[in-house]
């Protein structure tokens, strides 16, 4: 049976990253981007980071961040996967002896796949909703159609993701992980546990009827 992956993103308080391991995540993020709601400082990522246990991963999502900045945190956090979700260069990425993922915000003017061969040296590529001047955390749901099959990476699905549509957006992009944040707050950065359980319970029932299993409440 195959198995989506899941990313509770935006973690800034050590009681949602218990609730998180406790749901069965398979990873949290922290966020190093000054302008989001869900920022932490480096203080907050290292307290959170010593309540994770081994096998749950430590993704740090920055945005077009100095590289000298980005070693002082990773000097700092055991960051096991970096997310870049700015305009950085694969360059840039491949520089920081850490696996890592490239954020693409989707319209139809986007060529994924060429991306795609752009950032190679990616472990994947995580496809988010397009704002205007808002690198990710939108809130929105992008048109999943619009996600080619076949990509030469794995897909992380992002953008407006819930409980309630999180189960369509697998069926249809069938992607190796999802990334989900406000889907599972009750306020920026305040994590609500039954949301968390919830999004889970409905991308486990997804990739059952995926496989062609009857999903057994």
């Amino acid at each position: 049976m195959s198995t989506t992956r899941i990313k509770i993103c935006g973690i800034t308080r050590e009681e949602d990253a218990l609730a998180v391991v406790a749901s069965g995540a398979d990873a949290i993020g922290l966020v190093f981007y000054s302008a989001s709601p869900r920022a932490v400082t480096v203080d907050q990522a290292a307290a959170i980071a010593a309540l994770i246990p081994p096998f749950v991963s430590i993704v740090a999502l920055f945005v077009d961040e100095p590289a000298a900045s980005i070693e002082r945190i990773l000097h700092r956090v055991p960051i096991d996967l970096i997310q870049f979700h700015g305009d950085e260069p694969a360059a840039f990425c491949r520089q920081f002896s850490r696996p890592w993922i490239k954020a693409l915000r989707v319209r139809p003017t986007v060529d994924i796949a060429q991306e795609c061969r752009n950032y190679h040296g990616a472990r994947g590529v995580l496809l988010d909703s397009w704002q205007p001047g808002v690198p990710g955390g939108t809130g929105t749901a992008f048109d999943w159609q619009l996600a080619p099959a076949d990509l030469p990476l794995p897909i992380v699905l992002a953008g407006g993701l819930h409980e309630h549509n999180v189960g369509d957006a697998i069926r249809t992009v069938r992607p190796a992980a999802v990334d989900v944040s406000g889907g599972v707050e009750s306020a920026p950065g305040i994590k609500d546990a039954g949301k968390i359980q919830r999004f889970i319970a409905a991308v486990r029932a997804a990739g059952q009827q995926v496989d062609g299993v009857a999903h057994v409440e």
